[in-house]
């Protein structure tokens, strides 16, 4: 399995741990723009690059490569204003916001094994 195709189930799965929370603005992979695709993919990167990765690591990682590209803290998230609320230390998201971080960084850790 490539990094692509891990990216695209973490995508996914994502996609449904925000719809149980009542979050539908996520879209499918394939109607996901550019961007959000990169997101994905350089997360799957930087967690097979870094085994010991946390899930507060990865949110890390994510909430760097959100400013470098022009993303700053937002009560709602608007990708055409770059603005979102998860723009936070990790200790400071939410619960729900904290499981995706883990199941993330959970399918990489196992479908790069696989």
């Amino acid at each position: 399995m490539d990094t692509t195709d891990i990216a695209r189930i973490c995508h996914e799965v994502n996609r449904v741990i925000c719809e149980a929370f009542g979050d539908f603005s996520q879209t499918s992979w394939e109607e996901a723009p550019n961007w959000q695709k990169e997101s994905a993919v350089n997360g799957v990167l930087t967690i097979s690059q870094n085994p010991d990765f946390t899930p507060e690591d990865s949110h890390e990682n994510w909430v760097l490569e959100k400013i470098y590209n022009g993303w700053t803290y937002g009560i709602v998230k608007d990708a055409e204003r770059k603005t979102h609320p998860c723009l936070v230390p990790y200790e400071q998201l939410p619960p729900e916001q904290r499981v995706k971080d883990c199941v993330f960084l959970a399918l990489v850790t196992q479908l790069k094994n696989s």
